[in-house]
């Protein structure tokens, strides 16, 4: 251990003086050259005087890549939003500091040099049509200052030497949205660790359904009502609450921390496009855990392409709707009571148009017989990772639906109504992300901690000990962006664009975590018996569901152009 002295020599040597003016410098300039990069991919998909959805896609390496560019302009712009707030309270600490300068340095030099959407893909500013002139624009003197002194290995082993002296937890710090947050992740945090960490690898080794008496204490700690109206029977939270809990709870376990996703979601449905009595119904069942949810959607031919579903809904005699068709990747779908299903009921149509939503009810399975309805069967799909509700294919042959269970009682609206879920979902999947990366950083940084190689610890290796930092580093980036998605969801603002972007750099980040904190294992890492095996099968799930990373770019860019 070096001496106080050394350490502060250290730390004066790490952190860039005038650091907040530096950075608040350097996001004009890279504001700039998104715009340019705007330009000139827009002149490549425009067709007469709109944009070409057949361009976007032919020229999907400069429009993906847009995206990209763009969710790192925003990161950077809300991580000097956050550093400024806390400079403003007076807790801008030495380890904020770091965490700030360094995600500067590093995202800047990635935008001038190269981004890295995944390990196998790069893409740079001549991709997006960026002439050598124009990149240089963005290389003002405080961004080359970012670029050349911002992310050293002085300053990463630093920002470990806090992180071992402080605990990992100074990393995570308080939300910046408020006491009241601070204090409920506070809460979570401790849940997490006392009731789900000690038993998750063993719920997922051996492919268990997370035990009940864990979802009757989520529904008495409101976690299924967390941001159902009061007037429903919830708590009536804003959305940044259900972002600390996921996140938590997901650094638990990612199965436990994705349970309140199957109620936010099927909350969202029936607040959004349900008639008051199916309100008056469902939420109040919804918010006390009551009702427990899953999402019925994907079928086997469609992936992504939802308009293109084939599952039919008829209309009986009687009024009730007949369900037929196949459904896959349902998740936690044996012990449900109610399916929100997307299916074609109005007859002739091949497209979105046709479809529309049901509140289909159902017995609670069990794992020996998922199924137990008349007209539902299906089966179980083994996974690597995501394993605590487990996946199901579910088979709907004349399945009865009652009358009053399509939701708004109005036909073709079921896709239009999905997609006003899809800001929620996509935030809160990105803060599950969020979660299982800070998961994967708690483990690692233990294991480099107490894993002796060479007569001393692996952390005291500065290639270990910089994966550890910029597990750090990237998961604060990825949090802040988070967090104002959901508060611009709060506010009642669209923010497709904000949550696209969260998750898309969320779910990036996760697996990066993992990947890293597996390697830092070594051959342990690829042990079942470690935790890290485990963190690095869920992380691997979040950049396929909720829109693959290469939809959420398509989104993404397609806001971004149009």
């Amino acid at each position: 251990m070096a001496h106080d002295g050394q350490d502060r020599t250290l730390a004066d040597e790490a952190i860039l003086p005038g650091l907040t003016g530096l950075t608040a410098a350097a996001l004009d300039p890279a504001g700039a050259i998104l715009e340019t990069a705007r330009t000139r991919v827009r002149d490549q998909v425009i067709d007469g005087d709109r944009v070409s959805a057949a361009l976007v896609e032919a020229r999907q390496t400069a429009t993906h890549g847009l995206a990209w560019l763009a969710t790192y302009v925003e990161s950077l712009r809300q991580m000097q939003g956050w550093a400024e707030r806390l400079e403003a309270e007076g807790c801008f600490g030495e380890v904020e500091q770091l965490l700030l300068q360094i995600a500067f340095g590093e995202y800047l030099w990635q935008i001038y040099g190269g981004i890295q959407m995944n390990q196998g893909e790069v893409v740079r500013l001549q991709d997006l049509g960026l002439s050598q002139d124009e990149m240089r624009d963005l290389m003002t003197p405080e961004v080359t200052t970012l670029c050349e002194r911002g992310n050293t290995q002085e300053a990463r082993l630093r920002l470990v030497a806090l992180m071992q002296e402080r605990s990992a937890e100074t990393t995570v710090g308080r939300t910046g949205l408020g006491e009241e947050l601070d204090m409920i992740r506070d809460q979570f945090r401790r849940y997490a660790a006392d009731r789900i960490e000690p038993h998750a690898h063993d719920w997922h080794l051996k492919d268990e359904l997370i035990p009940m008496e864990v979802i009757e204490e989520l529904s008495e700690m409101g976690v299924f009502g967390l941001t159902i109206p009061e007037e429903y029977g919830g708590l009536g939270m804003p959305k940044a609450s259900m972002c600390v809990v996921s996140e938590e709870l997901s650094r638990g376990y990612i199965g436990v921390g994705s349970l309140g996703t199957r109620s936010e979601i099927a909350a969202e449905l029936v607040l959004a496009g349900g008639t008051d009595d199916q309100k008056a119904h469902w939420l109040p069942r919804l918010a006390s855990g009551e009702v427990l949810p899953t999402a019925v959607f994907t079928e086997p031919n469609t992936g992504s392409d939802l308009g293109s579903l084939r599952t039919k809904a008829r209309k009986d005699d009687n009024g009730d709707w007949i369900l037929n068709g196949n459904k896959t990747w349902i998740t936690h779908a044996a012990r449900t009571h109610v399916m929100t299903v997307l299916a074609r009921s109005v007859e002739g149509t091949d497209n979105y148009k046709g479809l529309s939503m049901f509140l289909a009810e159902k017995t609670p399975g069990t794992d020996e017989k998922p199924f137990v309805d008349p007209g539902i069967s299906g089966g179980e799909i083994e996974v690597l990772g995501y394993r605590g509700m487990k996946e199901y294919t579910v088979n709907f042959d004349d399945f009865r639906v009652k009358g009053g269970n399509l939701l708004g009682q109005e036909e073709g609206h079921g896709f239009k109504q999905l997609m006003e879920t899809f800001e929620s979902a996509r935030i809160q999947t990105a803060a599950r992300a969020i979660g299982v990366g800070q998961s994967a950083l708690d483990v690692s940084m233990r294991y480099a901690q107490d894993r002796k190689q060479f007569g001393k610890p692996l952390i005291a290796f500065p290639r270990v000990a910089s994966k550890l930092a910029m597990m750090a580093v990237e998961l604060m980036v990825a949090r802040q962006l988070t967090y104002h998605s959901a508060s611009e969801k709060d506010a009642g603002r669209r923010c497709d664009l904000e949550a696209g972007m969260a998750k898309l750099l969320g779910a990036r980040v996760a697996w990066a975590a993992a990947d890293n904190g597996l390697q830092i294992h070594g051959g342990n890492g690829f042990a079942l018996e470690y935790t890290i095996s485990r963190i690095l099968c869920d992380a691997r799930i979040l950049n396929i569901f909720e829109g693959a990373a290469e939809i959420q770019a398509q989104v993404i860019a397609r806001r971004l152009l149009g």
